[in-house]
């Protein structure tokens, strides 16, 4: 993933969107990855008038779409058999990607408020979650 493709196909076909539907409110959280802080992403933020939300380089904690990833991948590991090539992985991930529990999802939004004062308590170090 390069600068270049975080714009064009998260920030511009989704971030962007999303920003729309949820109005001036709309703040923006992703991580410290290198794609996510190359200029032309910054530049993109800027001229969309999208605040970003600082977030600590040690806590990936804070954001729970690394959570989501995880029970993904989890998922994906334990298929029997597992997928093969790339088109039955493509399948898998979407199979499983609808079959996450949406309370699952919840919970880890619900669990924000949580987490930030974890994350402040151990000075934006590892958090036990």
């Amino acid at each position: 993933m390069t600068g270049r493709i975080y714009r064009d196909v998260i920030l511009e076909q989704h971030v962007h969107l999303f920003r729309g539907a949820m109005g001036a409110e709309f703040l923006f959280m992703d991580d410290n990855a290198r794609p996510h802080r190359a200029n032309i992403v910054d530049e993109c933020l800027q001229s969309e008038d999208i605040t970003r939300l600082d977030c600590p380089a040690y806590s990936p904690d804070l954001n729970p779409i690394e959570h989501v990833w995880d029970m993904l991948g989890r998922r994906i590991a334990a298929r029997q058999p597992p997928p093969t090539c790339l088109p039955e992985l493509r399948r898998a991930l979407l199979d499983e990607w609808c079959n996450i529990p949406r309370d699952q999802i919840d919970n880890l939004i619900l669990s924000m408020p949580r987490r930030c004062k974890a994350c402040i308590a151990s000075s934006g170090r590892h958090t036990p979650y």
